[in-house]
């Protein structure tokens, strides 16, 4: 979720610092020509006022017009901004550089034309930093009320560009400097909405895998995240007391019917000494009292398995595999199986000893009880990098894929095998004891035909 929602965070804050960003950029650029064109303006004022004085076009010398002429050269040479007053025929009454004219069109000319009107000319289109253009200004020359030459500047701008540049530099850095803090505040934010959420999801995986005492601390977050904390943990709370109490009445009936079942078959058995010796119907009885009390013992079994908790150890797997194939090859042999073991010799891996041995018991107990007479029961050892694998495949009739959807669910046998042996709950008990301990147990078709049924345990301690 934290790699959703900070982008999302960090995409807005910089949508708002460039919104805030671009019309800043904008107003330094508009102000730093502003500010050139109100310097020109009045330069034009003060040479339009001198430009009064100036007689009429003659090809004599007049004092006020050499005045003029020198006050505009020394105009260019120190700002190098080329200056001019002409007539309204176009002609100079005085230019500065000398080799200066009139522009005959572009901004030159349109300011020109506005100045004749008796007004000053509007203001320059905007000059960006990457544009090479000029500032052009001109105001009229007004005698007598009549507008008799017109004043006009004609401005470089690469130093207006320069400090534009530079007034665009400390905006960029501002706005870095504030993406930085935003991000900040978005990793701050985001971790402090997130702790509890990321806290709630271990805690609710934790209690799905089966360890049902994990809860969620609801010190951090918004309040209504810790308000949810609470929630669960009283929600988890009334769930393991009623999983709880539905183990301990399934281990006290299991207990408490051992005893009249004990004294039935007790009963029974005295009853069948009355009766003539091979009675079907007593032999009958006998053996569902015997299924019932497998039943009961099963049950008190499969309630101590998700009550107990497990005892990790480092364990060689393919050493204890080794083992609980060793003592069930007799009982393969005299069904007519082989029941093989290779893969990894010695492999190691965390697991509860008992657990996993009662749970391979289990397993290659059904593999030889439902495999024909000279098929075999191969029983593979594999390492892997997160976990180490004991794959039980056997040549039996195998599974269909509805069957392997209900398969290891409590007191579940397939409809084809209701005259075996069994409860139909060794394979829950084995489940809830691998899970204890992190473990985990696996059914899919073996080809040609059988089932594969695969053991796994974790190779990372309970700290890794």
């Amino acid at each position: 979720m934290r790699t959703r929602l900070l982008p999302l965070l960090i995409i807005l804050m910089a949508g708002v610092l460039l919104a805030l960003g671009f019309p800043l950029a904008v107003s330094v650029a508009a102000a730093q020509q502003q500010r050139v064109v109100i310097d020109r303006i009045d330069d034009t004022a003060r040479f339009a006022a001198l430009a009064q004085f100036v007689a009429e076009q003659t090809s004599g010398t007049d004092e006020r017009r050499r005045t003029l002429q020198a006050e505009l050269e020394t105009y260019d040479s120190v700002y190098g901004i080329r200056a001019g007053v002409f007539y309204r025929d176009r002609s100079a009454m005085a230019v500065a550089p000398a080799t200066w004219r009139l522009p005959v069109e572009g901004e030159g000319r349109e300011a020109f034309s506005e100045a004749l009107l008796g007004r000053r000319s509007h203001d320059p289109p905007q000059v960006w930093p990457w544009q090479r253009g000029r500032v052009v200004v001109a105001s009229p020359v007004v005698r007598d009320g009549d507008v008799v030459a017109v004043v006009v500047l004609d401005s470089p701008t690469s130093e207006m560009r320069s400090r534009t540049i530079r007034g665009w530099l400390l905006i960029a850095v501002g706005e870095v400097v504030a993406m930085l803090v935003a991000v900040g505040a978005a990793i701050r934010l985001t971790g402090w909405v997130l702790l509890p959420v990321q806290t709630l999801d271990t805690a609710a995986h934790d209690i799905a895998s089966g360890r049902m005492r994990s809860r969620v601390a609801a010190s951090g977050g918004p309040p209504e995240l810790r308000r949810l904390a609470r929630s669960f943990n009283e929600m988890a709370d009334n769930v393991e007391e009623v999983l709880e109490q539905q183990r301990a009445f399934v281990a006290d009936a299991s207990h408490q019917l051992r005893n009249p079942l004990a004294a039935l078959l007790l009963r029974i058995e005295l009853l069948a000494l009355e009766l003539p010796e091979g009675n079907e119907e007593i032999a009958s009885v006998r053996t569902e009292g015997k299924r019932l009390g497998q039943v009961l013992d099963d049950l008190l079994d499969l309630a101590l398995a998700e009550h107990a908790a497990a005892d990790l150890q480092l364990t060689d797997i393919g050493a204890l595999t080794a083992e609980r194939v060793a003592s069930w090859r007799p009982f393969a042999e005299e069904n007519g199986v082989r029941l093989t073991a290779d893969g990894a010799s010695a492999v190691t891996a965390w697991a509860d000893p008992i657990a996993l041995s009662s749970a391979l018991d289990a397993v290659i107990d059904n593999a030889c009880k439902f495999t024909p007479a000279g098929e075999e029961v191969r029983v593979t050892v594999a390492s892997g990098r997160e976990d180490v694998t004991v794959v039980v495949a056997d040549r039996g009739p195998g599974l269909t894929d509805q069957e392997l959807e209900r398969i290891g669910d409590r007191f579940w046998r397939s409809t084809r095998h209701q005259n075996v042996r069994g409860s139909g709950l060794g394979l829950s008990i084995s489940r809830a004891l691998l899970a204890a301990g992190g473990g985990s147990l696996t059914y899919a078709p073996h080809e040609p035909h059988g089932l594969r049924v695969t053991v796994t345990v974790p190779r990372n301690g309970p700290h890794g």
